[in-house]
């Protein structure tokens, strides 16, 4: 009887120990997921768009008199290039933009107008990367046509100056960012000869730009 029991008892523990396995809890193995940190290292191509404030200041150049001080405003936009390196979180890179440009301003007592149709700048940018949110400074050279307009007629001059700034850019979804910046740019002085100004005359121009923009990054 006794034999039997034992018999029994393993018979009744073998039946149940798969079950009483299935019931137990599962080791989990699986390594945690990871996402890696976005590098800002490649080249980009994007659109921009923003607005400008210009002062223009016409100057008689013998006299050093100041004919017309006024203010040109207007909208801006245009395509943006450019590549970047990224060093652990140091990023350096160069980009450069051509926009379209609506800037102008008038002085209705000395009758002058001045007129920027585009503008365009070759920059070195270096940032600081925080994953994907990077705050950078920004400078190098701008370009620029000034039309000059009097009572007696117009003219128009290409200039190169300078430019100087910084903003912030994030990325948002995959390859793509959105950035805002400011810019400071100087396209120094345009000379309006006689026939334009009735006299010889130098025309500054001196813009502040705030710009946003969406690039695509390779």
């Amino acid at each position: 009887m006794k034999r039997f029991s034992l018999t029994a008892c393993a018979a009744l523990l073998a039946t149940a120990a798969p079950a009483l396995a299935a019931d137990l809890p599962v080791p989990f193995n699986a390594a945690p997921s990871y996402a890696a940190p976005f590098n800002w290292t490649g080249f980009y191509v994007g659109i921009n768009g923003g607005y400008g404030r210009a002062k223009s200041s016409w100057t008689d150049a013998v006299a050093a008199t100041t004919s017309g001080d006024f203010d040109a405003t207007g909208a801006m936009v245009g395509g943006t290039v450019g590549y970047n390196l990224q060093m652990s979180q140091i990023v350096v890179g160069f980009e450069g933009d051509i926009d379209g440009s609506w800037m102008k301003g008038t002085d209705s007592t000395a009758c002058c107008e001045t007129k920027n149709d585009w503008f365009a700048t070759a920059r070195g940018r270096l940032g600081y990367a925080m994953d994907r949110f990077m705050p950078f400074l920004t400078a190098g050279a701008a370009f620029g046509d000034l039309k000059l307009t009097s009572a007696l007629g117009s003219e128009t001059a290409t200039k190169i100056g300078w430019t100087a700034g910084g903003g912030v850019e994030y990325a948002f979804a995959g390859a793509w960012s959105a950035k805002l910046e400011y810019l400071y740019a100087d396209l120094g002085k345009a000379s309006c000869g006689i026939a334009t100004c009735g006299t010889a005359t130098d025309v500054a121009f001196k813009a502040n730009i705030v710009r946003a923009g969406v690039d695509y990054h390779f």
